[in-house]
């Protein structure tokens, strides 16, 4: 397994060969960023934004959680840190698309399904229960429909509807609408399978994810 020992070995082949490579990109870099697309994607390992669709430094600004979720537009105190890398990306950057990857073999979801950290007390799992509890009206739909205890059926169709989840409180911040409205500003709905590698979109006319080809 990589240690950050390890890293620091990998800092200094980008230094040698990635940043000395795109000098002239990094240079441009330092007067300011200007991306086009907003990725919100699951903070696990294994669904790096950056490595899957191929981009440059710069080219696409990427929030990553437990889950990929973004939690409903909400006025009241606190730390709402997606909600202000929202905020930033679209009203300060101008960002033209945001894009929602979920990914197969989830964690976040998989406990949001079988709700093995819903009774766990503070300290011990509590932030995690509080945050996919986001997900309790889906996971009621996907129970409904293919129980719990049918493998990879239903662990897919809680990842592919915490996608939708994201969208839909995406479209409660007021800005988000109003811009969505006007054609400015376009949501999307993504999945990543890490068994075979495959990107499927989400078509919001059928409710339906399909491979990307």
């Amino acid at each position: 397994m990589v240690t950050f020992t390890d890293m620091l070995d990998g800092y200094r082949r980008f230094r040698e060969t990635g940043w000395a490579n795109q000098r002239a990109r990094w240079d441009e870099l330092a007067d300011g960023q200007s991306p086009r697309v907003m990725i919100i994607a699951c903070s696990d390992s294994r669904v790096e934004p950056a490595q899957i669709f191929d981009t440059n430094p710069g080219e696409i600004f990427v929030v990553r959680n437990v889950a990929a979720l973004v939690p409903p537009y909400e006025t009241n105190p606190g730390r709402h840190g997606v909600s202000a890398a929202v905020e930033f990306a679209v009203q300060v950057l101008g960002v033209e698309e945001i894009v929602v990857m979920g990914h197969g073999l989830c964690g976040g979801c998989k406990a949001a399904l079988t709700r093995e950290l819903h009774d766990a007390p503070i300290g011990e799992g509590g932030f995690i229960a509080s945050w996919i509890s986001m997900l309790d009206d889906a996971r009621g739909e996907v129970v409904a429909r293919y129980g719990t205890d049918q493998g990879r059926i239903a662990g897919r169709a809680m990842e592919q509807a915490a996608v939708k989840v994201s969208l839909e409180n995406l479209r409660t911040f007021p800005w988000i609408r109003e811009k969505e409205a006007r054609s400015v500003l376009s949501l999307k709905g993504a999945f990543f399978a890490i068994s075979d590698g495959v990107l499927h979109m989400l078509d919001e006319t059928t409710d339906a994810f399909q491979p990307y080809e």
